[in-house]
């Protein structure tokens, strides 16, 4: 008489042994109590702006997370997984840019009443954001200098981006790889005109400049965005961080991660 193994329940679905639930996984418990009002008693805006920018950190993580992983296999010379995670970090950053639509429902009134308990804190001291910029390939060791409050571990994170390859870097060794002269300026253009003309042929590297390129768009919508916001909510006054506020922000919006690229579109 053949005998047959009982059929164990798998302990990795349902409640079978109960290791892990969905609070613990995501340790919400933890995470739903750093949202910690300035103002007494606290202003009923203030735990949706808090919210709103710790969402926007999170997001920066992913994006970093992404980012580098997209770097790291272009350096190799990859193309196909940094234009999959890259269309990963565009659907972030449509995200991010449509995100400020919340903060816009909060009105200047009530952002006066808990503003003045913001200074010096600013949006111009996340870390994350200057590693996406330097990532990118907008270096700027002067940030480093200018930022107030920094970490020991955010300061030597932003080093570290400062000192690495950018996508950039990246997106260069991958057309290296391919044969193509990268040394110059005008090697690269001539590159670029190839790879434009023959997409049958450099489809893959075509669709990754395409990318970087949407990368760019993004995060200038995303400055543009902010600007527009920053604008409704305080007009000209100065930001809480010291800064100019809205014509600061506003300076920002022409910058370009691959001004290579944007060019090209002059030269087809």
């Amino acid at each position: 008489m053949a005998y047959e193994v009982p059929r164990q329940a798998d302990p990795r679905f349902g409640e079978q042994g109960g290791r892990l639930t969905y609070g613990s996984y995501l340790h919400l418990t933890e995470l739903l109590d750093q949202q910690v009002p300035e103002s007494t008693p606290p202003a009923h805006d203030e735990l949706l702006f808090i919210a709103i920018h710790q969402v926007y950190e999170l997001w920066f993580k992913v994006l970093l997370f992404e980012l580098t992983d997209a770097r790291d296999r272009m350096l190799a010379g990859e193309s196909y997984l940094p234009r999959v995670r890259l269309a990963r970090c565009h659907a972030i950053e449509r995200v991010l840019v449509h995100q400020v639509d919340v903060i816009d429902t909060m009105t200047p009134q009530d952002f006066l009443v808990f503003r003045n308990k913001l200074a010096p804190a600013s949006g111009f001291q996340s870390a994350q954001f200057r590693e996406i910029e330097f990532l990118s390939g907008l270096k700027d060791a002067g940030f480093l200098d200018r930022f107030r409050g920094l970490t020991a571990h955010e300061r030597g994170q932003l080093r570290r981006r400062l000192a690495e390859p950018s996508l950039w870097d990246g997106f260069l060794a991958t057309l290296a790889k391919a044969g193509f002269a990268v040394g110059t300026a005008e090697a690269r253009f001539s590159a670029y005109a190839t790879i434009a003309h023959d997409r049958e042929r450099y489809g893959a590297l075509w669709d990754l400049a395409e990318a970087l390129i949407e990368h760019d768009q993004f995060w200038s919508l995303w400055r543009a965005r902010h600007v527009l916001m920053a604008e409704r909510q305080i007009g000209t006054k100065p930001g809480t961080g010291g800064s100019t506020g809205g014509s600061y922000l506003r300076s920002r919006i022409e910058f370009r991660f691959y001004p290579e690229l944007w060019e090209l579109r002059s030269r087809l």
